[in-house]
């Protein structure tokens, strides 16, 4: 179905006239680098919650990971159960008031930032600011192909356009507006997501006759599985996947664990902490945020996993053989753009372009700080320090569209995953350290981050065979897409690099604490 070029216009004009004036109003309300980089410590909890739930939820998980449910089925729906436990719960109640706390008495305004100030360590900030610098553009341009892919199926407009066009304008209010810009507009398109995702759902139910009716059909379709994703252990859509089999491995320590733990290490997510005043708007916002993670991987993950039972209706097919190429991510735009009217495919664009924004908008703005103000080290107070960290944001910016450009198909959830499982092994335990230890041990962090790092991308070029393979570094040394075998080249590297940055961290604070014992003890003597 062709979108209704007018009715699109029109509808796409008022937003962008909202998200103009919005981004006026945080540029208007920035005076400087504390607000530029943490929103002046005073967001609302409810503009705290859905800049977080938006800034969580990006295309990579409605057209991404949707396109994996329609390929693996509903075994997604434990990351949901994780995203909403771990990413929520755990986040805001266990780490998010520390973070605060902490952040607001030492006066960080980053996440390396706050790194540095824990443990009184510039080695923390850099390594904390690399790591970012050079793993984000990868998660940067997959939110961008999906973004752009939407908008090239349903517009018919060249993909190089739509993607340019679509980092200008999210661009324009992040470099100008910084982060209350961010957060505003972040709000208004986590409640156009929320709209575009509970109707997408009930339309989705009412093509298919109904709940009982969808899902029973959906069921019926197990003799349907490709034969070579049956032979990766895949019993059906309704189903999970052949316990320690291929799939099973990718889908619980990839898709599951690897997004629904990598979100606790998350830099663009744990500077949202810092931007309100008290723990009570923490509080308030778990009650909106829950709710709001619910429905918007809910949705994606049932929807994606039922395009199955349109396509099979409609065309004969599922819904893997109906996509072009065999590329997942144009699963979840086709079912839209095919099964929708036409009224809704606007809405629906609109919530995705939303949660692309959303996101883009969280990761431009945590690169351009970690590049202009973590590794440039600007000790400039007022718009003088803004300078840099917009010109740095520019700059990261132009390199996640040249990736987009190069990345091939089918790589928006797989390169989320990679992402905050690196995020995790890398961060996780020294955060957690920071955060409930009252003296850090910085000798412990060190090799926590270095170990955990190391160790996510040894594994990811020698032995997790999906990357490994593409990387081709393997092969070039020892002849092999992976130097292991199964089932370890389908163990995602995070099952195995951040037990390794724990021990690392356990072992140097053990060593630390030992040393200050031995000391203690030669004092006494």
């Amino acid at each position: 179905m062709a979108v209704d070029t007018g009715l699109f216009i029109a509808v796409t004009l008022v937003y962008l006239a909202i998200i103009i004036c919005l981004g006026y109003l945080g540029y208007r309300q920035t005076k400087g680098d504390d607000d530029y980089m943490v929103a002046g410590r005073k967001a609302n909890s409810v503009v705290l919650a859905l800049s977080y739930g938006a800034t969580f939820i990006s295309t990579s998980a409605i057209i991404g990971f949707g396109g994996v449910a329609a390929q693996l089925g509903m075994g997604m729906i434990w990351l949901t159960v994780l995203n909403i436990g771990l990413g929520i719960l755990v986040a805001f109640i266990v780490f998010g008031k520390q973070t605060r706390r902490i952040g607001s008495k030492l006066r960080a305004v980053t996440f390396p930032d706050l790194m540095g100030k824990c443990y009184q360590s510039p080695f923390m900030r850099y390594a904390a600011g690399l790591v970012i610098v050079i793993a984000m553009p990868l998660y940067t341009a997959a939110i961008l192909i999906g973004g752009a892919q939407f908008i090239t199926s349903t517009l018919q407009i060249p993909y190089d356009t739509a993607l340019i066009a679509f980092a200008a304008v999210v661009a324009l209010y992040v470099v100008f507006g910084g982060l209350i810009a961010v957060m505003y507009t972040d709000a208004l398109q986590g409640g156009i997501m929320l709209v575009g995702m509970t109707v997408l759902l009930v339309l989705t139910y009412v093509h298919l006759g109904g709940v009982v009716e969808a899902h029973t059909a959906l069921a019926a379709m197990s003799d349907l599985v490709p034969e070579a994703l049956a032979a990766g252990g895949m019993t059906g859509w309704t189903s999970m996947p052949v316990f320690g089999s291929p799939i099973w491995l990718t889908m619980v320590t990839t898709l599951v664990l690897g997004v629904g733990i990598g979100v606790l290490a998350q830099p663009q997510l744990v500077v949202r902490f810092m931007t309100v005043k008290d723990d009570r708007a923490l509080n308030r916002a778990v009650l909106v945020g829950g709710p709001f993670i619910l429905m918007m991987t809910g949705v994606a993950f049932t929807v994606g996993a039922l395009t199955n039972v349109y396509f099979y209706q409609t065309e004969g097919l599922i819904a893997l053989a109906a996509a072009p190429n065999g590329n997942v991510d144009t699963i979840i735009p086709n079912f839209i753009n095919a099964s929708m009217p036409d009224l809704f495919v606007v809405i629906f664009m609109l919530a995705l372009l939303a949660a692309a924004m959303s996101t883009l908008s969280a990761l431009f703005h945590v690169m351009g700080t970690s590049l202009g103000f973590d590794l440039a080290r600007r000790t400039d107070s007022g718009r003088a320090a803004m300078r840099p960290i917009q010109i740095a944001t520019v700059v990261m910016i132009v390199v996640s569209v040249v990736l987009a450009f190069i990345l091939p198909g089918s790589i928006i959830a797989r390169a989320t995953a990679m992402f905050m499982g690196l995020c995790a092994s890398a961060f996780l335990p020294a955060y957690a350290h920071a955060m409930y230890c009252s003296r850090p041990s910085i000798r412990a962090a060190k090799i926590s981050l270095v170990v955990g790092t190391v160790a996510w991308f040894v594994w990811t070029a020698f032995v997790h065979v999906k990357e490994s393979a593409a990387l081709g570094i393997s092969n070039l040394l020892f002849g092999v897409p992976a130097i292991l075998s199964a089932p370890w080249q389908d163990v995602d590297p995070l099952v195995v690099a951040l037990p390794l940055s724990t021990a690392a961290l356990l072992v140097g604070w053990a060593l630390d604490r030992h040393e200050v014992t031995a000391e203690e003890a030669a004092k006494a003597a």
